[in-house]
């Protein structure tokens, strides 16, 4: 039985996710602050609902999927019903496994993982660290709730604050990315839906071309930038803006957020 304590939108995400890797609803146990909120997982993906509690008495492996501020209330309520032999796997951001492990009581095995929203079309990144007492099984079975889903690679926790700016928060970069080329497409006199099409597919095909094709990103960009053309125009601009360093200035201030996050 796998409880997922906390089911908002990433919970959601990774509920819905695990559900269509083939695990059984009868196996998931989710809980939710509103009972309005739980009736309507239940009936969307026909779950068993509790209560905190209850739901750390009866699975074997938590999720634990509350925002970074309402974890170390959560832990006080469960921390009695959770044995030695329980596997605990932490999404929260900010949140260390030493931070979990202290209020769960010596032994517990506790993995710290963080996921993006791309979970809801089985293209998530989810990173993950080893607790003090997690063990190769632990890390090997949290890959295996996790890869249906996704990539998964296993980091070093002091990796973990770096890789919620990065990949954690990477599609909303993205999505302001994307939001920025459609209205440049409107400034130019394209319908909105015709300039969403061609930035959608631009990306998604280079995406895949830096996937599949093992080209370092600044190959694959000097194939598209002729010399006196375009593109070399276009990013003149945005070294003139300075938007490149704007965004080592964005991720390394989200990585210093999620380092402020555990103590609240």
């Amino acid at each position: 039985m796998i409880a997922i304590l906390g089911t908002g939108k990433m919970g959601e995400a990774l509920l819905s996710g695990l559900v269509r890797a083939g695990l059984r609803p009868d196996e998931i146990v989710a809980t939710a602050r509103r009972p309005e909120r739980a009736e309507a997982l239940r009936e969307r993906y026909g779950v068993r609902v509790a209560g905190n509690a209850e739901a750390a008495k009866l699975a074997d492996t938590l999720i634990l999927a509350v925002k970074p501020q309402d974890m170390s209330a959560l832990l006080t309520e469960i921390s009695p019903h959770v044995a030695v032999d329980r596997l605990v796997i932490s999404v929260a951001a900010g949140i260390t496994t030493a931070f979990v492990e202290a209020r769960l009581g010596d032994g517990v095995a506790v993995v710290r993982v963080m996921s993006n929203t791309p979970v809801l079309v089985d293209e998530a990144m989810s990173v993950i660290s080893a607790g003090a007492h997690a063990s190769e099984e632990h890390l090997k079975r949290t890959e295996e709730l996790l890869s249906p889903v996704g990539k998964v690679l296993r980091i070093p926790e002091s990796q973990q604050d770096a890789a919620t700016a990065l990949s954690g928060s990477g599609p909303a970069y993205f999505f302001y990315l994307v939001e920025a080329m459609v209205d440049a497409g409107i400034l130019l006199g394209m319908p909105r839906a015709a300039a969403l099409d061609m930035v959608t597919q631009s990306i998604v095909g280079a995406a895949i071309m830096l996937r599949d094709s093992g080209e370092h990103p600044v190959i694959l960009r000097e194939a598209v930038t002729s010399p006196g053309g375009t593109t070399i125009s276009a990013i003149a601009e945005l070294e003139r803006h300075k938007v490149r360093a704007a965004f080592l200035d964005a991720i390394e201030a989200a990585c210093e957020r999620s380092r402020r996050l555990a103590g609240g």
